[in-house]
């Protein structure tokens, strides 16, 4: 029992080391926030190790955007919550924190003094285009799996033009799509019997 107990110990303290390594390299290597994390994001996590659906990773943005905080911070914790419990999403969470306070520290140091020099200033707008095509990628891939039935795609343009034509918070977007979304279910499924019907 004390050997098995011992494996089992093991084997969860690698696999939170792993969680830890996953979130700590998305988080050093991705440029433009928590939206130009999906990608790299959905590649580790959706279909490398299967922890978490296309659908699960786009709640857990969607909550993410909803609740205070950073994104990508709070979607890792939900998914190293869901893997691993409490201390999975706290293993998660410094994971993807902790390359972004050590370089921002070492940057914050240098930057001032090289910030207005040509090089680093073409740099920076070549890194801002590779992160909008990222960024692109994802919503297209996600997208064909998310926007479902005309009543989803009605949400998608009215939310996409509000957003794109007045200064409303995203949270009245995601809030007012969830309040849609669930009322306007059965219209948006009508092939989907509820339980009453399929009695």
């Amino acid at each position: 029992m004390t050997e098995q107990k011992t494996v089992k110990e093991k084997s969860r303290i690698a696999s939170l080391l792993e969680l830890f390594g996953i979130f700590a390299f998305i988080g050093g290597t991705t440029f433009g926030g928590g939206y130009a994390m999906l990608p790299i994001l959905r590649r580790e996590i959706v279909e490398k190790r299967g922890w978490a659906t296309d659908d699960e990773l786009m709640d857990y943005y969607a909550i993410g955007q909803c609740t205070p905080g950073i994104i990508a911070v709070n979607t890792a914790t939900f998914i190293g919550g869901k893997q691993f419990g409490i201390l999975g999403g706290v293993i998660a969470t410094l994971g993807v924190v902790a390359p972004s306070v050590v370089i921002i520290t070492i940057i914050s140091l240098f930057l001032q003094n090289y910030a207005e020099l040509a090089i680093v200033r073409h740099a920076f707008n070549g890194i801002r285009a590779a992160v909008v095509v990222l960024i692109l990628d994802a919503v297209l891939k996600l997208g064909k799996k998310s926007v479902k039935g005309y009543v989803g795609w009605i949400i998608f343009l009215l939310v996409m033009l509000l957003s794109m034509f007045t200064s409303l918070s995203p949270i009245w977007f995601i809030l007012a799509a969830g309040i849609c979304g669930y009322f306007l279910k059965p219209i948006a499924d009508p092939d989907k019997k509820t339980g009453k019907e399929a009695k």
